[in-house]
């Protein structure tokens, strides 16, 4: 019985070390949502990472949605209370995640933030930030949009989370530049949450509102492919200069066909195998960027075959 006892007690002597050991190497990924091609291409440079760093495992997770903020917040906390190497974190909102943010700092465990940015209270729990310049990619859209509907007229923006740090960036951005260098009228934003069907059913609705439409914007992938079946729907293809962000083949196909005139394409893979890379540096103490800008391409069909728009789209 004594020998029974001692060799459980050995195995869980032995299981408990082995747990703190693939802890102490593993990189949590914790992205907005798991359901999006943009947040699994996003998994794919991860994982590649990850094969490149010597010893280290990788955990990807991420809500069922992007209004799922607490779930979030919660995968953020359980990772602090395994231990993790370091963290890569999408944060959903600015503000909700820097408590969990705080408690990886005081556990000594560096974090990695891609996409979006944290308030400003939360800013000296993170050691580097990876993202498109999501101001300057909003900018990028309204000069596009400009370029072909003129300076008078109507237009409505498609939005996704309100008070998403992409979103703050890159809708207003697109807004404030709309503002001043035109005289278009904004109808919106209006705020899709992330669901293709929320998106879509809104942009029907706008469009039935506003029949002097001349643009519109979608402002993430979800949105935009919502927004140009909305468009196709209702027979306005074509018609309704129209554009939107991130680049899954959708997205791809509605620029192929001309019911998107272009779409502001992020290095989604870059922003997973930056993320994990930069992670595994921090946690060998190596020296790293503070912002790491991941970069925006903008695909219209005459440049979606190209190198370059071919190396961002998904």
């Amino acid at each position: 019985m004594k020998r029974f006892v001692s060799a459980c007690l050995a195995s869980a002597i032995a299981l408990a070390a082995c747990s703190a050991l693939a802890a102490d190497k593993e990189i949590a990924v914790v992205v907005k949502t798991v359901n999006s091609t943009f947040w699994q291409n996003v998994q794919k440079g991860a994982a590649t990472a990850q094969k490149e760093a010597d010893g280290y495992t990788m955990t990807f997770q991420g809500p069922a949605s992007e209004s799922a903020i607490a779930d979030q917040v919660n995968m953020v906390e359980n990772a602090v209370n395994r231990k993790v190497a370091g963290i890569v974190l999408a944060p959903s909102d600015p503000d909700a995640l820097v408590p969990a943010l705080k408690k990886a700092w005081e556990a000594k465990i560096p974090v990695v933030l891609i996409d979006s940015a944290i308030a400003d209270a939360g800013k000296q729990y993170y050691q580097a930030m990876l993202s498109t310049d999501n101001v300057k990619a909003g900018e990028l859209c309204a000069k596009a949009l400009i370029d072909k509907v003129g300076t008078s007229g109507k237009i409505a923006v498609m939005s996704y989370v309100a008070g998403a740090g992409s979103e703050i960036g890159r809708v207003g951005g697109f807004t404030k530049y709309i503002k001043d260098h035109s005289k278009l009228e904004i109808v919106g934003p209006f705020y899709s949450q992330s669901q293709m069907a929320t998106a879509l059913n809104q942009t029907t609705d706008v469009l039935a509102a506003n029949p002097d439409l001349k643009g519109i914007f979608g402002a993430n992938e979800p949105t935009a492919i919502g927004m140009g079946r909305a468009l196709a729907q209702s027979g306005k293809a074509g018609h309704i200069t129209a554009v939107g962000f991130d680049g899954n083949q959708d997205l791809q196909g509605f620029v192929k066909d001309g019911t998107l005139e272009a779409i502001a394409v992020q290095g989604s893979y870059q922003m997973g195998y930056l993320g994990v890379q930069t992670a595994v540096k921090l946690v060998k103490r190596e020296k790293v960027e503070k912002a790491i800008d991941t970069g925006v391409v903008l695909v219209t069909k005459a440049n979606l075959a190209t190198p370059e728009a071919q190396n961002v789209l998904y």
